[in-house]
């Protein structure tokens, strides 16, 4: 027959008694003084985002449609189209299937690979193609001198239905996404 520890506890505590008789407690100016629990751990990350936000919200454009008005983002889009194709292509909806980095080149030069790579992005079938023009910090006055020069090359071409800067992860404000016509 097994014995239950109710009936093992008195003779544990007798011998703990025993082995703790000769035990004196400690004085009380040698105790440390409990420190209070640290505190709670601070969110850097989500301080991070809402500081992101703030700024974006405070510096950036309010909306796509006060991006475009405001004319300092570089934009187009092809008459007839819905404003929500530009806004699809600014979030990425289309792939960017290949790209153009005009860093290094002259106004000539960039003029002509610009319609080199059109052309032959839309003779392949390709619908959205980056264009990498800088954000000017080489130039003279650091200003984006083909940016400007996209502004007036890009909406004559008959194969660019629409344009905007680009996202971040492509470039962002040194950069453009281009949507050409889809290949008959």
């Amino acid at each position: 027959m097994r014995r239950s520890i109710l009936t093992r506890k008195p003779r544990h505590d007798a011998e703990f008694r025993q082995a703790v008789a000769d035990v004196a407690p400690l004085k009380r100016q040698h105790r440390h003084a409990l420190k209070a629990p640290p505190p709670p751990p601070h969110a850097l990350q989500r301080r991070r985002d809402e500081r992101a936000a703030l700024h974006e919200s405070l510096h950036g454009p309010v909306s796509l449609d006060d991006a475009l008005d405001s004319g300092e983002e570089l934009t187009f889009l092809r008459e007839g189209l819905s404003r929500q194709v530009l806004r699809r292509l600014r979030r990425g909806h289309w792939v960017v299937q290949d790209g153009l980095d005009l860093h290094g080149m002259n106004r000539v030069a960039a003029a002509e690979a610009v319609a080199v790579f059109l052309r032959a992005s839309a003779a392949h079938g390709l619908r959205c193609v980056r264009i990498v023009h800088g954000k000017g910090l080489g130039s003279k006055n650091r200003e984006p001198v083909l940016k400007a020069k996209l502004r007036k090359w890009l909406p004559p071409r008959d194969e660019v239905l629409a344009f905007c800067q680009a996202p971040a992860v492509h470039g962002g404000s040194g950069a453009v996404l281009v949507l050409l016509k889809p290949a008959r």
